[in-house]
This record gives C-alpha cells, sequence and structure tokens, in this order.
C-alpha cells in the first residue's frame, strides 16, 4: 500500500466507501433468526463484521488518499 495521495486510491476509497454505505442496508438479514457460532444473530454479526470492515476503510482512507499538503500545512502553522 503505498502512502502517496493518487487519484487512483481516491477513487478506490470513494467505491468502496459506496459499496459500505450499500452494504449497511442489510435488508436481506433482518427477519433471519439464523444464530452465528449459536448465540449471535446473524444480522449483528453482521454489523460486528460490517464495523470491523469500516475501521479498515478509514485505514485505507488514510493510507491511499490523505490530502498529505493539508497536513504540511497543518504542521507549518504549528511551528
Amino acid at each position: 500500500v503505498s502512502t502517496a495521495e493518487s487519484s487512483s486510491g481516491k477513487i478506490l476509497v470513494w467505491g468502496l466507501f459506496l459499496l459500505m454505505f450499500v452494504l449497511h442496508q442489510d435488508k436481506w438479514w433482518w427477519d433471519d433468526a439464523t444464530l452465528v457460532l449459536g448465540f449471535l444473530p446473524v444480522g449483528l454479526a453482521f454489523h460486528a463484521a460490517f464495523s470491523l470492515a469500516c475501521a479498515a476503510l478509514g485505514w485505507i482512507a488514510i493510507k491511499m488518499a490523505w490530502p498529505h499538503d493539508l497536513e504540511a500545512f497543518a504542521e507549518a502553522d504549528s511551528k
């Protein structure tokens, strides 16, 4: 994973964000009573995994699409 800001990195991050936005509306498991690991409703298990995926997306966004010129501006302003 490159730490440099790139337009392809921004496109990837935005694409993943939109995918996560759609997946968050998990209507397909609203009425499913299936238990994962014998105790966890499948919808709740999905949202636990979804939360971890959102954290990973945040990390990817920082590594691939963070505006480094903004960071340099903030560091120069604090000196």
